[in-house]
């Protein structure tokens, strides 16, 4: 599975935020210098995760993003969702979130026991993955 720009660039940003916010709402143009992402993309992404309810907006002079929830409550998993969509290697990799298996020949394909394990291996690894975790892991370095 290769995630998009979308994906690694807004799980950079994701962090940054988490690291620098502690204090309080950080401006974009901060984030996007320190990370080196157009400020417009950068817009774009946090445009994403403010609808998938991961950051909040502060208007105002002191005003910038912020996390919804603490960073020990969020998982790479909700981050790269809330960008890429579905994180499923192939569209066989099993059902979908409605029940349906869009698979043509899934009666019959012994590799969708593959794609399904990879799926699942995934999901749970992302899943396990807390922001909070990495946070303290940049302030090691």
């Amino acid at each position: 599975m290769k995630l998009s720009t979308k994906g690694r660039y807004g799980l950079r940003a994701f962090i940054d935020l988490a690291v620098y916010g502690e204090e309080g709402p950080i401006p974009l143009n901060s984030i996007a210098a320190r990370q080196e992402i157009s400020l417009h993309y950068l817009e774009q992404l946090m445009a994403k995760l403010k609808k998938a309810g991961l950051v909040e907006s502060v208007r105002g002079v002191n005003g910038g993003y912020r996390l919804s929830k603490p960073a020990e409550e969020i998982s790479v998993g909700d981050v790269l969702r809330a960008l890429e969509g579905d994180l499923i290697p192939v569209e066989c990799a099993g059902i979908d979130e409605t029940g349906e298996n869009h698979c043509n020949g899934s009666g019959t394909c012994v590799s969708k026991i593959v794609w399904k394990r990879i799926n699942d291996s995934i999901n749970e690894t992302v899943d396990s993955i807390l922001i909070g975790e990495l946070v303290k892991e940049s302030k090691k370095a």
